[in-house]
């Protein structure tokens, strides 16, 4: 399988000529009976070989934080940061291979993280004392989280996987909440913790759909960057508003809360539709099935309720997908021009913005 990003390339490289690319995203899309960005694509296996090369690298990773962890606390880290960043010279900018780009991706800044986590592990008592206080340690953590964004970013001017975007953009994400709380002090109510991220949810969001406007017709990279930032942005969004609705703390909600949810997910399904991205929809989902369920039990249906939920919710959408060019064009079309002009271009005919 081959991405728009992947397309683009061949024709960077003189491979295809753009009317032949041209001509090709035509003749899938019509063979799919959907515009080629609807399908949302992005590269994550091309074989076999990809999940091969990622099982055998997952392996070699732990064997080597292993041997690292031994010698030193920080070493693991230090040593699969290494490791990942080694193999990714060979795999990810010579091979280009998918997912073990992406398993690399996250063991390099998973591993710089550990580094610095291993080194407070072994000497913070002697530095900070045995309680450096709960101000300090969140400022700790929001360091720490720094210096993994940075150390991404470096992998990004590097590589250029689009996930390391995301990856760097939680680093960055962590570090805003971590200093806030640093600040306001950390023995707060978990709705001050919820309320944070869902605001860096929204800014990430927001960094997405900069992304996605970069590239309205989602045939380079960017719009593969764009894709891993909204699988970010969504659980961000989607947890803290059903947590500050009562939803994740407890076994009951009321009647009248359920049909919030219900009503928050339908928001969700108008605003995916509009910027044509499903990630909000999969993270709320398990939420809307949840507050479904206890509306059946509300209504007496008591042995049914999961069966009813999921066949309500699976139907929905299942006819959302088979339905979605026709929804997302009555959504847009409700928009105004100089919105929907933002907004991905698979409903309305504009100009290509040329790809880079």
């Amino acid at each position: 399988m081959y991405s728009e990003s992947d397309l683009q390339a061949a024709v960077d490289a003189k491979v295809l000529t753009p009317e032949a690319a041209t001509a090709f995203r035509s003749h899938i899309a019509s063979v799919r009976a959907a515009p080629g960005a609807d399908e949302e694509s992005f590269r994550l296996i091309t074989g076999f070989n990809d999940i091969f090369v990622s099982i055998a690298a997952v392996i070699l990773l732990m064997a080597v934080g292993w041997i690292g962890a031994s010698i030193h606390p920080a070493l693991g880290g230090a040593f699969v940061a290494a490791s990942a960043w080694f193999l990714a010279e060979y795999f990810t900018r010579q091979r280009r291979m998918a997912l073990p780009s992406i398993v690399l991706v996250l063991a390099f800044s998973g591993g710089v993280f550990a580094t610095m986590v291993g080194f407070l592990v072994e000497h913070g008592e002697t530095i900070f004392g045995e309680d450096p206080g709960e101000t300090v340690g969140a400022i700790l953590i929001g360091s720490m989280a720094l210096i993994t964004a940075a150390a991404t970013w470096l992998h990004w001017k590097r590589f250029m996987v689009p996930i390391t975007v995301a990856a760097g953009t939680a680093a960055l994400a962590a570090t805003a909440v971590a200093l806030v709380l640093a600040i306001i002090g950390v023995s707060t109510s978990p709705d001050l913790v919820m309320a944070l991220v869902l605001v860096a949810g929204l800014g990430v969001f927001a960094l997405a759909m900069w992304w996605d406007r970069s590239d309205r017709v989602r045939q380079t990279r960017r719009s593969d960057v764009a894709f891993w930032l909204h699988l970010l942005a969504a659980p961000m969004i989607a947890h803290p508003i059903f947590h500050l609705l009562g939803v994740t703390q407890g076994d009951n909600i009321g009647s009248a809360a359920a049909v919030m949810v219900v009503g928050i997910y339908v928001l969700f399904g108008l605003i995916a539709l509009a910027i044509d991205r499903r990630a909000l929809l999969v993270s709320a989902l398990a939420y809307v099935l949840f507050a479904m369920t206890q509306l059946f039990r509300e209504f007496g249906a008591v042995e049914l309720n999961v069966a009813l939920t999921a066949f309500v919710i699976g139907s929905a959408l299942l006819l959302l997908s088979a339905f979605w060019q026709n929804a997302r064009a009555v959504v847009v079309g409700f928009l105004p021009d100089n919105l929907a002009n933002q907004l991905p271009a698979t409903t309305r005919t504009i100009s290509p913005i040329p790809a880079s």
